[in-house]
């Protein structure tokens, strides 16, 4: 739910990398000519600890970024972001893209070819009439939607995960929340936005089917579950249809930029209106199009705050898993999801603590180097951890059945506790949620030819791959830019909208392995035999050990009612 890139750093400000002067080069007065001609496409992604901007030139490199750190905020015991947040936070981003790209080509760019926004998927967004907002934005990070998801999963015969759009709001109905008889536009964050930049409340395939299920033969949510949707709120809500965002695939006309919402993303009045947008995507597509995991048997893992893997599926599973979700790609093919709620935070939280213990020496150290040190350590320890074990829950883990989380880490007396053994064990741990999900999988015999790999953890060259590899027991790959995350997915998206609107293009993957990946440099890690028989031992530990995380939930109460969190994210 992406974009942390520096091991837990705790930034403030929005950030730009500026080149040291030199004199211009060719390429670089090419670069500033497109930039100045609008051939380029700007991606924005709100992640969970990360608002990032990515212009893209003409070949899809990226040229340029910008970023701003934010925090999710645990208020009356909600996971929320609020609105000013937000515009405060992609204000920032686009004015540090926009420095960054001064500096680096001596040209400020007052246009682009496309571009797109996409955003952590989920949660509930629910506005009246006027489009005003009806309670604080409930994040995908909340689970008290165990009812509704379960109802909804038996009435609708399909998965509803408990993050999902509709759980939110029909656990909203089961509670006689007194704002829902005045909702009339429900959206994800995504969508928000873009409706703000276009006045159009139109959504991505892709981050439309984690709203609602959608129906691959017709692109579009699927008409037999909203009427049973209706049928059963009917009274309480309108029809869920007239709530719901439109449902537009890859490469379609999304609107354009409005005066109105120029002003909004850039208050400076560089960037003009006019602008084409690309539908708004959620992080696991934009992910997805990061790691060219569009075609069927191709599959990606994204490692962030959340940590899932998408599988892209040849035919239907044979039967309903409340483990495994079912959404699209960004151009409606059907995705095995395996979502788990906590990724890299507990890493990148034991990172700080030992930069606090670096300082406190008198070795002070930056966060990235302080994360890159911790995480190669891991790679000195003993294949199973060395009998150690850790819970990276920080919130709760549907997938294992915990509605609330307690980070744990915990050993027996014969125990081999070392740094290398407690790094490889908290990496480990990142992955256990996963691979108990990534079993059913296995069980319904789903094909997958390739898995791809993106996010912070993954820059670290060696580190996370290999133990991702062992964690699968399949070859992991990384490609170079597998720390850009979303931002540059959505940005090859708006330039796949650009080329869509000039000329006959060919579907999405086919587009994306001829124009974007066509010489794409890929690191392929198979998995070490120790060091699959290590993890299997350790899962073994982990599943066994889960009684300890629920008695830790039982025992444990929360500190205070707000609290916030800023954690590492792909």
């Amino acid at each position: 739910m992406a974009e942390r890139q520096d091991g837990g750093a705790r930034a403030t400000t929005p950030q730009t990398t500026t080149p040291q002067a030199t004199t211009p080069h060719e390429a670089d007065l090419d670069i500033a000519a497109a930039i100045e001609q609008g051939r380029t496409a700007l991606g924005i992604e709100l992640g969970s600890t990360r608002i990032k901007a990515c212009l893209v030139g003409p070949d899809n490199v990226p040229l340029a970024s910008g970023s701003h750190d934010w925090e999710n905020q645990l208020v009356d015991g909600v996971w929320t972001y609020s609105l000013e947040a937000v515009w405060t936070g992609l204000q920032e981003a686009v004015a540090a893209l926009l420095a960054d790209v001064e500096a680096r080509y001596g040209v400020r760019p007052t246009t682009v070819g496309a571009l797109g926004v996409s955003a952590m998927m989920h949660g509930y967004l629910a506005f009246d009439e006027a489009g005003e907002l009806l309670v604080p934005f409930r994040t995908w990070r909340n689970t008290s939607t165990e009812r509704a998801a379960r109802e909804l999963t038996e009435l609708l015969g399909h998965n509803i995960p408990l993050r999902w759009s509709v759980a939110h709001l029909y656990q909203a109905v089961l509670d006689d929340e007194p704002h829902v008889a005045r909702v009339r536009h429900l959206t994800t964050l995504a969508g928000y936005v873009h409706r703000r930049l276009t006045g159009r409340h139109v959504l991505g395939v892709g981050d439309a089917s984690g709203m609602f299920p959608v129906d691959v033969a017709t692109a579009g949510y699927d008409r037999a579950m909203l009427a049973a949707f209706d049928e059963r709120a009917a009274g309480r809500v309108p029809p869920l249809a007239d709530l719901l965002p439109a449902v537009l695939p890859a490469g379609a006309d999304a609107g354009t930029l409005t005066p109105e919402g120029a002003a909004l993303l850039d208050p400076s009045g560089t960037l003009r209106p006019g602008i084409p947008l690309c539908p708004p995507e959620g992080d696991a597509g934009t992910g997805m199009v990061a790691t060219n995991s569009v075609a069927p048997r191709t599959g990606n893992v994204s490692a962030g705050t959340s940590i899932f893997a998408m599988v892209v599926l040849e035919r239907p599973l044979e039967r309903v898993h409340e483990e495994i979700d079912l959404v699209t790609t960004p151009a409606g093919d059907l995705v095995a999801m395996v979502h788990c709620n906590n990724g890299a935070s507990e890493l990148a939280a034991w990172a700080d603590l030992f930069g606090q213990l670096a300082a406190a020496l008198g070795q002070p150290a930056d966060p990235e180097t302080v994360f890159e040190a911790f995480l190669r350590s891991a790679l000195d320890g003993d294949a199973d951890g060395g009998g150690l074990l850790a819970y990276n829950y920080l919130s709760g883990e549907p997938i294992t059945g915990l509605e609330a989380g307690r980070p744990l880490f915990t050993r027996t007396p014969d125990s081999r506790l070392t740094l290398a053994n407690f790094a490889r064990t908290q990496v480990y741990s990142a992955f256990g949620t996963l691979s108990l999900g990534m079993r059913v999988l296995e069980r319904e015999e789903v094909g997958l030819d390739a898995m791809f790999a993106h996010g912070g953890m993954f820059r670290t060259e060696g580190v996370a791959q290999r133990l991702l590899a062992a964690a699968l027991g399949a070859p992991v790959a990384v490609g170079r830019t597998a720390g850009e995350g979303g931002a540059w997915g959505i940005a090859v998206l708006a330039a796949y909208r650009a080329a869509a609107a000039g000329a006959d293009v060919p579907d999405l993957g086919t587009w994306l392995a001829a124009e974007v990946f066509a010489s794409a440099e890929l690191d392929v890690v198979e998995p070490d035999p120790a060091d699959v028989a290590g993890y299997a031992a350790f899962l073994e530990r982990y599943d066994a050990g889960l009684a300890v995380e629920r008695a830790a939930v039982g025992a444990l109460a929360p500190r205070e009612t707000t609290a916030r969190t800023t954690t590492q994210e792909s």
